[in-house]
């Protein structure tokens, strides 16, 4: 008799706590804030200077290829491949090279957005691509001096293409890379 009491009175304990309305949780959404960028100019042997944050870490590619470099973003698991040709009767190849490294983006990309940049008083003339969607880089971009010099660059991330997660780091670095197309100087 008192087994089944207790055992009664647990049932009527554990039914009586679960009472009252159900309340969703309401979404979480994540924030990424990064440190604002503090620039640094870069002095190469290099036939050109720039600016990169501070935040980031310029590396060459190898010392037998001149003027290549990687600026890597660590807390954004981020890279900006740059590439640097000289000019020499072969603008017209190394624009098209670029221009169709940004297309082959295009099976998985949503759009790529080109926008037009031109420094005239630095004699810097360039292209910047935002590529929207799931696509392995979301920024490409190329500067030039017409005559004597070619910088294209991408910017890659070490994770899976997924675009609505990496938005917040792309444009944190994409704002960096038009800094750096902003204070390219030719020497």
């Amino acid at each position: 008799m008192l087994k089944n009491s207790l055992i009664l009175l647990i049932g009527v304990l554990i039914l009586s706590s679960c009472g009252g309305d159900v309340i969703p949780k309401p979404k979480g959404y994540l924030r990424l804030a990064y440190d604002a960028p503090k620039y640094d100019s870069i002095i190469t042997n290099c036939p050109f200077t720039f600016e990169i944050n501070k935040h980031a870490q310029l590396n060459s590619v190898r010392k037998k290829v001149d003027c290549w470099y990687n600026i890597t973003y660590p807390k954004q698991k981020a890279t900006i491949y740059l590439s640097y040709y000289p000019v020499d009767k072969n603008l017209d190849s190394l624009l098209r090279d670029a221009q169709n490294l940004t297309q082959e983006h295009t099976k998985k990309a949503d759009a790529i957005k080109p926008e037009e940049y031109i420094d005239q008083k630095n004699n810097v003339y360039g292209m910047i691509y935002k590529v929207t969607g799931n696509a392995a880089s979301n920024t490409q971009f190329y500067v030039t001096d017409s005559t004597n010099n070619f910088l294209t660059g991408s910017v890659y991330f070490n994770a899976r293409p997924n675009y609505d997660s990496i938005l917040p780091a792309s444009a944190y670095i994409r704002q960096d890379v038009i800094h750096l197309m902003e204070t390219i100087k030719w020497k």
